[in-house]
Formats: C-alpha cells, structure tokens, sequence
C-alpha cells in the first residue's frame, strides 16, 4: 500500500456490505471503515442461539472481536493498534458501556488514542452491538 491514497479490501476478513474499502490511505493517515465483530462467513463472534432460538449478545466478545479485526486490517498494510490516533465507537446501548469499556482498556491506555463513544439506534444486522471506526497514523 505505497500509494498515497489506495484503498483496500483485505482478504480473509468479512467482506464489506457496500462499496467501500476495509482501510484507505491518505497520505500518512489510514482510516478503517466501521467495523464489526462480523466473521468471514457472515456469523459474528459473541453471538449464541441456543435451540429454543433465545439469542445472547455478548458485548465484551464482541468488542474484542472488533479491535482483532482491527487490528487485523492495520496489519494488512503495515500498521498496529499502536497506530491508532482516533477511534470512533458506536453503540446500539449506552447500558453495555462497562463491558465495552472494560474490554477496550485492556488495550488501550491514557497514552493512546482519542476517543469518542456514542449511541445509535441500531447497526446494519440486529446481532450487532457495537461498531468501532479508526484513523491511524503510519508514514510511508
């Protein structure tokens, strides 16, 4: 990824549910689109349904799969989580805060990224529980 505006779609991770890349350069920025907890092959991780169809949705599974994939894409174009300078969270319930939050300093600490968490009234697939956008910083 040397040019200073490619985009990408990473192979081997969930494929975008649009037109858009998973991370695109500019410049000495790279900005990840939204993402999910989402798999591959379209299941998502900290999803369960048991047999009678009762659905459990775990935040902090979900928000660790988010920062992995994350992390993932970063990798793909030479870059860490170290890397990040912002992140953008959105969540479907203010009341899984604690979870997210507790997951996501497990990564991050008061000398990383800004950051900035908010809540939306739902995300593309009813599963979901949490979203997170970044822009890192990696010169060429």
């Amino acid at each position: 990824m040397s040019d200073p505006t490619k985009s990408k779609v990473v192979e081997g991770k969930a494929t975008p549910r649009g037109k858009f890349p998973h991370v695109r350069r500019a410049g000495d920025f790279l900005f990840v689109s939204g993402t999910s907890s989402r798999r591959p092959d379209n299941t998502f991780e900290g999803v369960e349904v048991d047999e009678m169809g009762t659905t459990n949705l775990d935040m902090k599974k979900q928000t660790k799969a988010v920062i992995e994939n994350i992390r993932d894409i970063l990798k793909s174009v030479n870059a860490d989580l170290a890397d990040i300078v912002e992140v953008t969270t959105y969540l479907v319930s203010m009341n899984d805060f604690k979870d997210y939050n507790e997951v996501y300093n497990s990564y991050f600490d008061y000398d990383g990224p800004t950051r900035t968490t908010v809540a939306v009234h739902q995300l593309p697939h009813p599963h979901l529980l949490i979203e997170i956008k970044v822009i890192a910083y990696k010169p060429l």
